[in-house]
């Protein structure tokens, strides 16, 4: 479903990404761990052309997307959450899922606000107020259903559990493994173990802008030096 191969990007003179390689199938979680300024966030930029690639591909479906503008690869099926939410704030919250909503794709499982709602009502209650005025929480799971209306194929979430309150961590896992149960390829950046650990099929490791680990969950837990060399913090 999702392909990257090589992919380079700089940071005006940096190079901070240097040959990445990864993929994900419908109904896939990949998790990738690492320390601040591994490289993760980066890499997600660099997939939905925020960042344009140095070189490298990124196949969605097999068709090659590195370099197109960011609304282009959106339209092609890649849906992103960014760590900052990015909500419209003076726009209330059904105008925000309003401009995030687009037609079904064939063969790619859609979503229709009714269910979004059923899974956190509060937002439902809040849905005639500006985004600006919501909790963290509430602005969190507004982003996440704003891009799920959008009918990706594949969807990059980062950081989606930083600052949350524990029931709302909850929620956003119970709309996690939803989108793995209708066949999204979902590539998740996540700081709190635990939680990716409950959910992901496979977990890769960044370090200094490449990949340094990939395999299962239980051959990461199998490997106590990778988290001592790449994760922990001295």
């Amino acid at each position: 479903m999702l392909s990257v191969r090589g992919l380079h990007a700089y940071y005006g003179n940096i190079h901070v990404l240097h040959g990445v390689d990864l993929d994900v199938a419908g109904g896939h979680i990949t998790t990738i761990l690492g320390r601040n300024g591994s490289g993760r966030s980066t890499t997600c930029k660099a997939i939905m052309g925020i960042l344009k690639p140095a070189r490298g591909e990124v196949k969605l479906n097999g068709e090659n997307v590195a370099g197109r503008a960011g609304h282009d690869i959106a339209r092609a099926g890649i849906g992103y959450v960014p760590e900052e939410r990015l909500i419209f704030a003076t726009l209330t919250v059904e105008e925000n899922l309003q401009l995030g909503m687009k037609p079904a794709r064939s063969g790619v499982a859609s979503w229709t606000v009714e269910e979004l709602y059923a899974f956190f009502p509060r937002l439902k209650e809040r849905r005639r107020v500006r985004a600006g005025y919501l909790s963290g929480g509430e602005q969190q799971m507004l982003t996440i259903f704003r891009t799920l209306l959008g009918n990706p194929s594949v969807i990059l979430v980062d950081e989606p559990t930083e600052g949350l309150a524990p029931k709302i961590v909850d929620v956003v896992t119970e709309v996690m493994m939803e989108m793995k149960r209708r066949g999204l390829g979902i590539v998740l950046l996540e700081q709190k173990l635990s939680m990716a650990l409950r959910v992901t099929d496979s977990i890769m490791v960044m370090g200094h802008g490449q990949i340094v680990f990939n395999g299962t969950a239980q051959e990461f837990h199998d490997n106590p030096s990778i988290r001592r060399q790449w994760l922990e913090v001295s």
